[in-house]
């Protein structure tokens, strides 16, 4: 059990999912932003580094909206659907941005194909969770 399913099944707090789904999604988010920031930190240890600045760019800012979704996930006190709904949406998006811009140098770096396949689980974990609250 991770500590995001523990602490979701330990609040007295109504929980707007089900802990099994919210908890992976919070996880997932929590693992991109990790992983993307260790892409971005790998892309600038690159000799081409000048080649790499959208990459850069876009691995941190993914890595920010993903934990920036990972905390309002964590916050199910006075849930909000229309919060969740936008937090889960902008993720998704820079999760697939991400992603496609990593598969553009996944053939060359390892750092970026490990990054563009967590973007993808992120991707999905916040798609599932759309839909579980439409």
């Amino acid at each position: 059990m991770t500590a995001a399913e523990s602490m979701l099944k330990s609040t007295p707090s109504e929980i707007g999912f089900s802990v099994d789904e919210l908890a992976a999604c919070i996880d997932a988010c929590f693992e991109c932003a990790q992983a993307c920031t260790a892409c971005a930190d790998a892309c600038l240890a690159e000799d081409m580094v000048a080649e790499m600045r959208r990459c850069i760019t876009t691995d941190l800012n993914c890595a920010d909206i993903c934990t920036a979704t990972g905390k309002v996930l964590s916050r199910q006190t006075m849930y909000s659907a229309d919060m969740t709904r936008a937090v889960l949406e902008a993720c998704r998006a820079a999760c697939a941005l991400c992603a496609a811009e990593c598969e553009s140098h996944a053939g060359m770096h390892d750092h970026c194909k490990i990054c563009a396949e967590t973007c993808r689980t992120c991707e999905a974990a916040c798609a599932r969770l759309l839909g579980a609250s439409a």
